[in-house]
């Protein structure tokens, strides 16, 4: 029983990991924000504002060309951000 009560709540785990991750190439500036570590609503606007006007992020990475976003906010959501 407790091997079966440890299976169902590592799956549930690995399901919300799955459902937290934000797309930054199509989400909204609201669902940045409230995905992503030390991001709030104005960088995120920032994110989004800098995708329209260069197109989709081809990198994570590439965040870091948004003003104010660094390395060490990239590193913190790495395993939240999806690119496609």
């Amino acid at each position: 029983m407790k091997i079966i009560k440890g299976l169902i709540l590592a799956s549930l785990f690995m399901a919300q990991s799955l459902w937290a991750a934000v797309n930054i190439n199509t989400a909204d500036a609201e669902k940045i924000a409230a995905e992503l570590k030390g991001i709030g609503l104005s960088k995120a606007t920032a994110i989004v504002e800098y995708r329209e006007a260069n197109g989709p992020f081809k990198t994570i990475e590439q965040l870091t060309e948004v003003k104010g976003i660094g390395l060490k906010t990239v590193e913190q959501n790495r395993q939240e951000i999806q690119l496609n």
